[in-house]
């Protein structure tokens, strides 16, 4: 694997901290489409949150590139490996795009675990769990997923797109797209860039996961 490969990502990664310099960079250059899990244990509490991000076809292209196969076309769990190594690594100053708070406090997340790659329909989908630092037994759970700086654009998959793995039968998910702003993103975007308060501009397209225990 050529160093173009195995450092894409996170040089992708790198260049969407620009965005919080440059106006021009205020819409995504990658495409994610996400489904996740919220992890219970048996008493009850949130151990964590799976991911499963799969990349747009140009994203895909770029990252295969280099990527030796015994198979022409076919990519291995054990050939994507290291990929996936530094896709995950590249994750964590970015606080893996995963934000959470139970009962209002927010929650910090371990290192992810379970990582691997999977290509399948010419598409690269990255599978990683986070596991929360410590387990919470909250009423109200509440998980949102987005790059601040908008250089990532994450979208909700169509089907079954958040799931309760082990929940009590008593806890309700909703879960809520972002609205569709891209008609004020650009003018927010220059405002927010030119008062210096663009932090957390990529708020505005959160996917918002909120689960309620009594």
């Amino acid at each position: 694997m050529n160093i173009l490969s195995r450092r894409l990502f996170a040089l992708l990664l790198l260049a969407g901290s620009l965005a919080f310099t440059n106006p021009a960079w205020a819409h995504p250059h990658v495409w994610i489409t996400a489904t996740s899990e919220l992890i219970y244990a048996p008493d009850g509490s949130v151990t964590g949150v799976r991911h499963a991000w799969t990349f747009d076809d140009m994203f895909t292209t770029y990252a295969l590139q280099g990527i030796e196969t015994k198979t022409k076309g076919v990519y291995s769990r054990e050939e994507l490996a290291s990929l996936a190594q530094t896709n995950v690594e590249s994750l964590k100053e970015f606080a893996y795009f995963t934000f959470a708070k139970a009962d209002g406090k927010k929650e910090k997340f371990e290192e992810p675990v379970d990582y691997y790659l999977e290509y399948k329909d010419s598409a690269l989908t990255l599978h990683f769990t986070l596991p929360l630092k410590t387990p919470v037994k909250p009423k109200e759970l509440a998980v949102e997923v987005f790059d601040p700086s908008f250089f990532i654009d994450f979208t909700l998959a169509n089907k079954d797109p958040v799931k309760l793995v082990g929940a009590p039968a008593t806890c309700q998910m909703k879960f809520q797209r972002p609205n569709d702003g891209s008609a004020n993103a650009q003018k927010i975007g220059e405002q927010n860039f030119l008062s210096g308060a663009n932090a957390n501009y990529g708020a505005m397209f959160a996917n918002k996961i909120t689960v309620d225990c009594p």
